[in-house]
């Protein structure tokens, strides 16, 4: 195999490892029933004037299974944490003390589990879909290789790589879907 293909095939491998990496984050923010400080990674307080990340205005632990507490670094935070929870929508109503803020997740209901796993299958296809692009401009670049000397069967084996790729990181795909349907339908 020519050093042109080694690159388009080794090119598409890293932008498939990214695009799992993503899936797996996708995945991740799910909530499974379980507590989790990712369960708040996409919340934004207003923090003098700017939308700051929770995660960088206090600490977000998980002291037991169905807790998350959040401790602003600032005491005057507490009323903006409080509010961008509850405009987050997760369904979770935030208790603040004066001190810290403690949120109790309730467990899932089984149609809120049924939604749920219908989100992971959805971003897992996503996640395919987004596998499946990746080949096809590996596979645009590798033709493209023609007008540099490469010969047909080069192409052609380099076309095979990118599919074994392709194959490979779609079963890691639904095995991240497998394990996550697995861990949110479990009471």
């Amino acid at each position: 195999m020519s050093e042109l293909i080694k690159k388009q095939v080794n090119d598409a491998k890293a932008h498939m490892d990214k695009a799992i990496d993503h899936c797996d984050g996708e995945l991740l923010k799910i909530r499974a029933g379980k507590a989790s400080p990712s369960m708040l990674d996409d919340i934004y307080v207003d923090y003098y004037g700017s939308p700051t990340p929770l995660s960088q205005v206090g600490s977000v632990n998980t002291p037991d299974a169905r807790t998350i507490v959040v401790q602003p670094w600032e005491k005057s935070l507490l009323g903006p944490i409080e509010k961008a929870i509850m405009e987050a929508n997760l369904g979770v109503n935030p208790q603040n003390d004066g001190v810290i803020i403690r949120i109790n997740v309730p467990p899932l209901t089984e149609e809120r589990r049924r939604d749920l796993v219908k989100k992971a299958k959805a971003e897992a296809e996503t996640g395919k879909i987004a596998i499946r692009n990746i080949r096809k401009e590996a596979n645009e670049k590798i033709r493209k290789l023609k007008t540099e000397g490469v010969s047909e069967d080069e192409m052609k084996v380099g076309e095979a790589e990118v599919q074994k790729l392709t194959d490979a990181y779609i079963i890691k795909v639904d095995s991240l879907s497998a394990a996550k349907e697995k861990d949110i339908m479990t009471v």
